[in-house]
């Protein structure tokens, strides 16, 4: 009976460029969406392109469309794109997805808009700051809300984590958002990966909102899915 159960439920699709959030998302999909099937898709090399070129490339566009593509075909009745980097890819392959397609980021925006003017964004990459900075803003007009975006970048970050230094990381991830929070309402994290430096300073920065991706998207994507 469960294997036919199984059978019988819907698949969603989540793209990823990080392997190691792959379980994070998972453990989200079965919280927000208990009615789907979720399977993993992964190709680190969309995100180390994407920095490597210092934005989006075409190639790596076009890419993530077939990867999308490849997702539908294999039987996936919507798809997550995990990595905020590639947004603007997702966007453009929207009109072209044969099923609901989606970037983790959008509940994130959509949250963000409604609990304040000034709208804090940091990231540890310049091509997830601006993309992220971007979809607050047009989260902000469609919803007919004024907004000042601080973006910020916590510079080094990343390459801390790629070297495996996840304390070094945590740690200027968490000296930016110290520096960030008295000039805003509110601040999000462009990036999953930096959910886990909040712990070391959300009870010096309360009762300031400091929203992540991860929960906010599925919640987002789950009530689109109902």
């Amino acid at each position: 009976m469960a294997l036919q159960d199984s059978a019988a439920a819907p698949q969603i699709a989540m793209i990823h460029t990080v392997s190691g959030l792959i379980p994070l998302f998972d453990g989200l999909a079965r919280q927000h969406l208990p009615a789907w099937q979720s399977f993993n898709m992964l190709d680190e090399s969309l995100l180390r392109s994407t920095i490597r070129d210092g934005a989006l490339s075409q190639t790596t566009m076009w890419r993530l469309a077939q990867m999308a593509q490849s997702a539908a075909m294999a039987g996936a009745a919507a798809i997550i794109v995990t990595c905020s980097s590639l947004g603007p890819a997702v966007d453009a392959a929207k009109p072209f997805c044969p099923v609901p397609l989606f970037r983790i980021d959008e509940g994130m925006a959509e949250a963000a808009v409604k609990l304040g003017l000034r709208i804090g964004v940091l990231a540890t990459l310049r091509t997830t700051l601006d993309p992220t900075s971007k979809l607050v803003r047009q989260s902000a007009a469609q919803q007919g809300r004024p907004c000042t975006i601080i973006a910020e970048l916590a510079e080094g970050a990343f390459q801390k984590l790629g070297a495996g230094d996840t304390a070094g990381h945590d740690a200027m991830v968490a000296k930016s958002l110290r520096a960030l929070a008295p000039k805003t309402d509110v601040i999000v994290l462009a990036q999953a990966s930096m959910a886990r430096a909040l712990a070391q300073v959300q009870d010096e920065l309360h009762p300031l909102p400091v929203l992540t991706s991860p929960g906010l998207g599925m919640r987002h994507i789950a009530r689109q899915l109902l």
